[in-house]
């Protein structure tokens, strides 16, 4: 039989008391999970609120590219997260840095070799790295990520069970904002295409138009009206007019970058917005997906309809003030000078 010493108990009680502490501070936690239901309060939020429970140096999240979180971010909150608490990074780069990615990474050594997973500048601050990996459907999509000043509070040797505990309550948040944040984006897209709305369009436009202005990056916006689009629903019917409408979303969509913004706007009318692309660039792309129309017929009724349409792309003018109308009115404007000349050309 074995005795305890007034020590021994003691130690036992402060454990006790250490375990009741970590507990509610999950549930708290895990109370805030269920509340956050967008991107913005995941980032914002969620994680100040975990480095603070658990009074941890910086926590932050890193994503790969390629993720479905990241597109979802990219579409309808990227300026609504605070860049010091997200990191987006090619997935290759990702799995060089993060090797093992079934359990966390420890690091109290080294820490400056994982800046390519780091916020910009963290890297310099810090002297114990701790890289939890996250998952969203089953898939590994990034990690949640500590950094402190102190090197033993994340070293090789440390216990790492409440990390994983923490990964997977991001995790399910994480998957909980998706979710929700994908519900919403229904009210956003077209029905029909399965692109943004105009309303959507004209929010992200918006949002780009700042971004360039902030940091002076070059930023395009195309405006496509199809040619003769009438006379396809007056001779082969609406529900065709509805597939040539889809074929033309879709290479919209298949030749166009990951970061373009590509938009329903009205009938038979898009939109493709461009970041970080000169007009000259845009015009080679629009270009080379009109051509690719031309020479790509959809069947509609049993008969091959080349696809034709006009376009105009804008800039906006930052010193002249130009909002979303502007710039979209000049589209426009370009848009219609070109189908004049297309028409005198025939």
């Amino acid at each position: 039989m074995k005795f305890y010493t007034s020590d021994d108990v003691k130690k036992l009680i402060q454990r006790f008391r250490e375990n009741e502490e970590t507990a509610l501070k999950f549930f708290e936690v895990e109370a805030s999970v269920l509340s956050t239901l967008n991107f913005h309060d995941f980032f914002e939020k969620l994680l100040s609120q975990i480095m603070e429970k658990f009074s941890v140096g910086f926590v932050w999240v890193t994503l790969v590219q390629t993720s479905k979180a990241v597109k979802l971010i990219q579409t309808y909150a990227s300026t609504a997260i605070p860049e010091k608490h997200l990191k987006i990074v090619d997935r290759r780069k990702f799995a060089l840095a993060v090797q093992d990615m079934s359990k966390p990474t420890l690091r109290n050594e080294g820490v400056n070799l994982y800046e390519i997973i780091m916020p910009k500048g963290l890297g310099k601050g810090f002297n114990s790295l701790a890289i939890v990996p996250i998952s969203l459907d089953g898939e590994t999509v990034g990690s949640l990520n500590f950094a402190d000043v102190s090197p033993g509070r994340f070293s090789p040797e440390a216990d790492t069970i409440l990390l994983e505990q923490l990964g997977l309550v991001v995790s399910i948040c994480l998957s909980n904002v998706a979710a929700h944040e994908e519900l919403k984006a229904l009210a956003f897209k077209d029905s029909l295409t399965g692109l943004l709305n105009r309303r959507a369009m004209e929010r992200a436009l918006k949002r780009e138009i700042s971004r360039s202005k902030r940091y002076k990056n070059p930023l395009s916006v195309a405006f496509i009206d199809l040619d003769d689009f009438k006379q396809v629903n007056d001779s082969f019917g609406h529900d065709c007019g509805d597939e040539l409408l889809v074929h033309v979303a879709e290479t919209l969509r298949k030749m166009s970058r990951q970061s373009d913004i590509i938009s329903r706007f009205a009938g038979d009318e898009f939109v493709v917005i461009l970041p970080e692309t000169p007009q000259a660039e845009a015009h080679s792309l629009i270009r080379r997906i009109r051509g690719h129309l031309a020479e790509h017929p959809v069947q509609l009724g049993g008969s091959p309809v080349t696809v034709r349409f006009s376009y105009g792309i804008s800039v906006p003018d930052y010193k002249a003030g130009e909002d979303v109308s502007d710039v979209l009115k000049k589209a426009d404007e370009l848009l219609y000078r070109d189908k004049q000349a297309r028409k005198a050309g025939r």
